[in-house]
């Protein structure tokens, strides 16, 4: 209980660009016997090695994937076959095999339901796609996606403010009671959970039950209380420069969140345009498109 805890957040992939081209290079170029004019490793490189094949908080996978470049090229130098290379961004898929991470955005579809959240994970932030459908029935929510307790309550909360709040949206009271709503959140073999969620919920559901999309360059997290509150929640940081990475600009982050302002990197507060949202209204006001779908 005396021990002062220090926390450690990941790296920003601007820290990985300058820690791979100052430390991380030389020290696996030379490990490879090769000069700085043997092997020239351009900085659109080393940004497409770090998105397409590491997904880590720190630079371990990165140095490993350096290496193995930089023997490849010391036994095409050894076999005579070149006395140099530049190695750009679509030798990686030849020298490293087929990308191993792809960004998630690509796979986001302009439907009424689908909402993207931002979690963190131990490697840093990602986004999150929610999709809500329904089905008819009789009320029921089903819930899928290996969805953990938090997770699992931060949805039931959703669907009890929905139903408690439906006149403010005008969503018929019909059309929840006699549907089925299944809510799912893909890459159902990763277990998901956290108290972060629940802004994301509550606006795909409402983007489903009154047929208006969410604004594809919106992404939000928060947690809502049953009146409507959105907390705050942890992981700013990470979870904003994941939204930037995805090519997100407008990020909805709660209002109680404001004193992680200043933990953002400069240029991520340069390219992104931050809301902070109290209530759960104003989610649905800044991330619905307007109109209605039949």
């Amino acid at each position: 209980d005396r021990m002062e805890i220090i926390p450690l957040s990941g790296y920003t992939e601007e820290d990985k660009m300058h820690i791979a081209s100052r430390y991380l290079v030389p020290r696996q170029r030379e490990a490879a016997g090769l000069t700085a004019e043997q092997l020239v490793l351009e900085e659109d490189t080393l940004l497409a090695l770090i998105r397409g094949y590491t997904r880590e908080a720190g630079c371990r996978s990165l140095e490993r994937e350096l290496g193995a470049i930089c023997r490849w090229v010391a036994v095409r130098i050894a076999e005579g076959g070149s006395s140099g290379m530049q190695i750009h961004p679509d030798d990686l898929a030849t020298i490293l095999g087929p990308q191993r991470f792809e960004n998630e955005v690509a796979s986001r579809v302009a439907l009424p339901g689908v909402a993207t959240g931002l979690a963190w994970t131990p490697v840093g932030g990602d986004i999150l796609f929610i999709e809500a459908s329904k089905s008819p029935g009789n009320g029921r929510l089903i819930l899928t996606g290996q969805l953990g307790d938090v997770m699992k309550e931060s949805a039931q909360a959703a669907m009890s403010l929905v139903k408690a709040r439906a006149a403010d949206w005008q969503i018929a009271q019909e059309s929840i009671d006699k549907s089925d709503i299944h809510i799912h959140i893909p890459a159902g073999a990763i277990p998901k959970d956290g108290p972060s969620a629940g802004v994301t919920l509550a606006v795909a559901l409402i983007s489903l039950l009154t047929g208006r999309k969410v604004r594809p360059d919106v992404a939000m997290t928060g947690e809502i209380s049953l009146r409507g509150l959105v907390l705050p929640v942890g992981g700013i940081k990470e979870k904003v420069l994941a939204a930037l990475r995805a090519g997100i600009h407008t990020v909805l982050l709660p209002a109680r969140n404001r004193r992680d302002y200043e933990d953002i990197p400069e240029n991520a507060r340069q390219q992104l345009t931050f809301i902070w949202i109290e209530r759960v209204e104003d989610a649905v006001a800044q991330a619905l498109e307007m109109g209605q779908e039949g």
